[in-house]
């Protein structure tokens, strides 16, 4: 899971893809959560990445390779860096089975033999010359003869000179190699970790680069700032030389330095909310290239919502149509893995508190998100179990509302603003094409408990049917709503140049109670077990679950003001008038 969240943040710099690495020691191509196979799988499909997984092959069979790519192609993967591997340890008796693949340049002539062009493949190119290879120029003859077989891309090994791949760039050129050259650039860590991949590539390390490091190899802070200035420079000089189209960092499964090596070039770049092509992260798998549809509830949690879709035969395109429709598949199941918040428990604890003994300690927690607010400790709520992100741009249009209603019980999980005809290109509602206009019906969607839903459903019956509405228990067994059953209502919406009305976010009953199993469960699941069974906290957290209510509201009249925020402060009104005649007639009986 923290190797996902981490994809996460590295997706914040923009990369074109990243890959993964096949481990032939960790049972690769299983569905083990740690298998090379579905880290890859959760990096695509879950992060939004596209995603390259590497192949070995010298210790597989044919009929491996093929089920391994099979695999790799349901689950979206396209990309392949087609790799020989590491030989066993007694690799001089060694011999490829008779129905295996001895080099790589075996394995790209098999993929392209078996798949044809379903894979984009990419190869490896050695700047120093390969370990093995006779000679320099034997080696550009074997990568050649790689890209000749079906090879459309090199990444290449590490290096520690630029003038080392200046000299490879023009050398494949020479003979003939036209594919793009991406070199591989690895920013030293620590000490310990550039002696392990030195061993592992069989390179040596040029005297002075030692003699620089060797002072610096018990701090690591000082190693990693001298490698990130390392590799800044030499990415400046290749860049300079015009012989790289851009570059392929080895992480190590560690981004702070990547990170830094690339604002420090002015490539960090994170994602322009106006250059969106829907109000929600599409997903990199190409199987839902055609999706343009999706239920509003799970605006926040994306991941959640394509686990639950991953085994669809088809995905909405155009219209949400009827959530009936069995092409659609079933919404029904959800993850627990998704249920977790990236974030440790101490640092949820920190936002939350240690101790909470009171609704309203509850509702301020709500009310410190939306308004980005610290606690009593200083600290500032950034993520709730329903919102592991930052707030949306949009969301700050609602600010002093939903701080308002949240600290008076109004639990506010998912909202939007109503937009007539903003602009596609607006920088916080835009999303689209250029040149088009973007619409919005208000959303609402909270959790309250059932005296304020009492009375919302009181104040509703004055402004039915510009607003509709769903309400729901934890169970179903309260099921309320003047909504057509079965009836998406599209909520977002664009019109664009030479292309019809695209509503990319609907509000769907069906959806919704499959929805509030999800969201009921995260009281617990995100929140509650955070503390000590039978604790006060988690029994109060337990016990909100239990009796709160569900509730979304959608304004159909886009044009004017909303109303909803009318309607919830007539509610209030309502409920804090019975309470006082409530506390009325107590003192009149002498309590």
């Amino acid at each position: 899971r923290l190797l996902v969240f981490r994809f996460d943040r590295m997706a914040m710099s923009g990369p074109l893809f990243i890959d993964v690495t096949w481990h032939p020691a960790g049972d690769p191509g299983s569905e083990k959560e740690t298998s090379s196979m579905m880290i890859a799988s959760s990096a695509l499909n879950y992060c939004g990445l596209e995603t390259m997984l590497h192949l070995t092959c010298c210790k597989l069979s044919k009929s491996d390779i093929t089920r391994y790519l099979t695999k790799a192609k349901e689950l979206g993967i396209r990309n392949i860096l087609a790799l020989r591997g590491d030989l066993p340890a007694d690799e001089e008796s060694w011999r490829p089975s008779e129905d295996g693949c001895r080099y790589a340049v075996d394995l790209v002539r098999y993929i392209r033999q078996e798949f044809g062009n379903d894979f984009v493949i990419g190869v490896a190119g050695y700047p120093n010359g390969h370990p093995e290879a006779e000679s320099y120029e034997e080696d550009l003859r074997h990568l050649k003869e790689k890209v000749d077989a079906g090879g459309q891309f090199i990444i290449t090994q590490l290096f520690f000179k630029a003038e080392t791949f200046i000299q490879f760039e023009k050398d494949c050129r020479a003979i003939g190699i036209t594919v793009p050259i991406i070199p591989g650039i690895m920013p030293i860590q620590s000490y310990d970790s550039l002696r392990h991949i030195v061993k592992l590539s069989k390179l040596d390390v040029p005297r002075d680069l030692v003699e620089k490091i060797e002072p610096l190899k018990d701090n690591d802070e000082a190693i990693r700032d001298f490698g990130v200035h390392m590799a800044v420079n030499m990415i400046k000089k290749l860049f300079d030389a015009k012989v790289a189209p851009g570059v392929h960092f080895y992480t190590l499964n560690r981004e702070v330095a990547t990170l830094e090596i690339l604002k420090q070039l002015d490539l960090y770049s994170k994602a322009d909310v106006s250059k969106r092509t829907f109000p929600w992260k599409m997903a990199a798998n190409f199987k839902r290239c055609a999706e343009d549809v999706r239920p509003i509830f799970w605006a926040q949690r994306p991941k959640s919502y394509i686990y639950r879709t991953q085994h669809w035969d088809e995905f909405p395109n155009g219209r949400w149509g009827s959530s009936q429709s069995p092409a659609f598949g079933d919404l029904k199941d959800y993850y627990l893995f998704y249920l977790k918040s990236k974030s440790p428990k101490d640092e949820l604890l920190a936002m939350w508190g240690s101790d909470i003994r009171s609704e309203k300690e509850v509702w301020n927690v709500f009310a410190r998100y939306v308004g980005g607010e610290t606690n009593e400790t200083g600290i500032t709520v950034t993520r709730l179990p329903w919102n592991d992100e930052a707030l949306a741009p949009e969301t700050n249009l609602l600010r002093d509302q939903l701080v308002r209603f949240n600290k008076n019980g109004i639990l506010t999980i998912n909202s939007q603003p109503a937009v007539n005809a903003a602009p596609s290109t607006d920088p916080i509602v835009g999303w689209g094409k250029p040149g088009g206009y973007v619409f919005q019906k208000a959303y609402l969607e909270f959790f309250a408990c059932p005296q304020i839903v009492e009375q919302l459903l009181e104040i509703l019956e004055d402004y039915c049917p510009r607003v509709n509405f769903h309400i729901t228990d934890k169970t179903g067994a309260t099921n309320l709503t003047n909504a057509a059953k079965h009836r998406a209502n599209a909520v977002t919406w664009g019109v664009f140049p030479g292309t019809e009305i695209i509503q990319p976010t609907v509000v769907d009953p069906d959806s919704f109670q499959v929805w509030k199993d999800e969201a009921f469960a995260l009281w617990y699941e995100g929140w509650g077990s955070l503390y000590p069974a039978n604790s006060p906290s988690r029994n109060l957290l337990n016990e909100i679950r239990d009796t709160y209510l569900l509730v979304n509201l959608v304004d159909n009249d886009f044009v004017s003001n909303s109303c909803l925020w009318e309607i919830l402060e007539k509610t209030l009104s309502r409920v804090n008038s019975k309470a006082a005649v409530t506390e009325s007639a107590k003192a009149l009986n002498g309590y």
